[in-house]
């Protein structure tokens, strides 16, 4: 658990895109969920492990999840991205809080908008609806296994990052590497902006006339090599 504090610590000079970045650097899959996921309260970061849950019609589910739950993770909600019911409301959110949980991702949609705000726990979601659950589905026996997220599958070996600019998922195992890798990328950025700020074009500091060169050249050579090369961040 300390060993998540810490990350969650380190995340705070960092963003989802550092972390994405990072995992182009380090060869591993950049798992985001769908561009429509965002904080019901902008501004909003969350790091934790995954505990997914399944939703079913019925908030036993979550209540079940949370029972199995430890401080600092982040529940992951699979409500197959429905759009025409809310599956999370005011008394989940309040639950998960008083659980020990640092948010909630809903693959799907959240209602009681206002007490979710003023509850303050990161909650992020595909919107809002008025209308609860509007039926009861069969249980499958891995429903507290694994959640979908669009095309991604999030179970407890993962952890879940979150900020304005969207909700990533990465290997909990690899989570130390990527940190590294992104906050070398990060200073490079910073150092890139400032030198920006002071009248050195962005152009000049990577060399892309050179690039155009050696483009010329050898017309195979990709923009992304060439950063490497010199030690640039853009793309990655």
């Amino acid at each position: 658990m300390d060993d998540d504090k810490e990350l969650r610590r380190r995340f705070e000079t960092l963003t989802t895109a550092h972390v994405a970045d990072a995992c182009i650097r380090a060869g591993l899959p950049v798992r985001c969920a769908p561009a429509a996921m965002s904080a019901v309260e902008p501004g909003t970061r969350l790091l934790g492990r995954a505990r997914p849950a399944r939703h079913l019609g019925s908030v036993d589910i979550f209540l079940e999840a949370f029972e199995g739950a430890a401080p600092g993770e982040v529940l992951v909600v699979d409500n197959d991205g429905r759009l025409d019911e809310a599956c999370v409301g005011d008394l989940v959110v309040l639950e998960a809080a008083a659980a020990g949980l640092t948010g909630i991702v809903i693959w799907g949609l959240h209602r009681d908008t206002a007490d979710i705000r003023a509850i303050g726990l990161p909650v992020f979601s595909l919107g809002a609806i008025s209308t609860g659950p509007l039926s009861l589905r069969d249980r499958p026996v891995d429903a507290l296994a694994s959640a979908t997220v669009g095309d991604q599958t999030v179970s407890t070996e993962d952890l879940v990052l979150g900020d304005d600019d969207g909700v990533l998922f990465v290997p909990a195992a690899e989570a130390e590497r990527l940190l590294t890798i992104a906050e070398r990328i990060r200073d490079t950025e910073r150092a890139q902006a400032e030198r920006i700020r002071a009248g050195v074009s962005l152009r000049e500091q990577v060399g892309f006339a050179a690039y155009l060169t050696a483009r010329g050249e050898t017309p195979s050579l990709t923009f992304r090599e060439h950063l490497r090369s010199v030690g640039g961040a853009i793309e990655e």
